[in-house]
């Protein structure tokens, strides 16, 4: 079970790639995906999920050049796209049952599948609720089932939480790192921290390339050691901000609590504190820049 993609490229006009060179292989688990709005994340997406077809290189699914046989990467698919749309009329039932239709299945297994999808994903109890009625977050869950009927070998999630108030984006992630271990997960989002709670690796694209790729720990691990937090003045906020990466601030009534990386030693009193994925994230992405 691996997804390899081979200097894949994607190019809009003469001048303008929203993806290029990309390879990548990847195994069972979760995998993020993150970068800068207009990183290339959703064009990458589009084309590994046969939506879009690749300018140039190749995607491999075991072995099999899926540009060659789309239909049967397609089998082996499940899709969340971040803009998920339903029939508002249906209930969950009727959607579900829809679906698994439109997939093949047979009733017995679309039966099967439906019932222990909707226990995953905590919606067993508004089945026969239309899908009008449903909120941001039960939404996003039942795009998470849709997705997986067909009990796919790979999925592909975009921004899945976004939206979501703190205890569904918790059920999201959980729902999402309890179907990983038998399956290749992509996970788009722009929330740092989810891909921190819940991937295995991450990917940081920006201007449609890879920045870097590897473990979620390693890249961690790869700030550790250059991350402060101050208490500072307005004035010297400002200040802060024309040397180091600031990676947070909250203001107080005294000032500003401030979260940075420093290369080297700090130009102002603060305090070494763990290292967060975001704080690599971002220290990546300024590099890059």
């Amino acid at each position: 079970m691996r997804l390899r993609t081979e200097a894949l490229g994607k190019r809009y006009s003469e001048n303008t790639w929203g993806v290029r060179d990309v390879t990548l292989e990847l195994g069972g688990g979760v995998h993020g995906l993150v970068g800068p709005n207009g990183a290339g994340k959703s064009t990458l997406m589009r084309m590994l999920t046969t939506v879009t077809v690749p300018t140039e290189g190749e995607i491999y699914w075991d072995g099999t050049p899926v540009t060659e046989s789309p239909a049967a990467a397609r089998r082996v698919l499940g899709y969340l796209p971040q803009d998920f749309d339903t029939y508002p009329s249906l209930t969950l039932q009727e959607y579900l049952e829809y679906v698994g239709a439109l997939r093949g299945l047979d009733a017995e297994t679309a039966d099967a599948r439906i019932e222990a999808l909707l226990e995953l994903v905590n919606l067993t109890d508004v089945r026969e609720r239309r899908l009008d009625a449903f909120s941001g977050g039960m939404h996003q869950r039942a795009g998470i089932a849709q997705a997986l009927l067909n009990d796919p070998e790979f999925l592909v999630v975009d921004e899945p939480t976004v939206g979501l108030d703190p205890e569904e984006r918790v059920r999201m992630r959980n729902a999402l790192a309890d179907t990983a271990d038998d399956r290749v997960v992509i996970f788009s989002t722009h929330v740092v921290a989810d891909i921190e709670a819940t991937a295995d690796t991450v990917t940081v694209l920006d201007d449609g390339e890879v920045v870097t790729h590897g473990g979620t720990g390693d890249l961690i691990q790869s700030v550790e050691g250059h991350v402060y937090e101050s208490r500072v003045s307005p004035a010297t906020l400002e200040t802060v901000r024309n040397v180091h990466q600031i990676c947070n601030t909250v203001r107080r009534a005294d000032g500003f609590d401030i979260r940075f990386v420093s290369e080297g030693s700090p130009t102002i009193d603060a305090e070494p504190v763990a290292a967060s994925l975001e704080d690599a994230y971002l220290r990546t992405v300024e590099h890059a820049s």
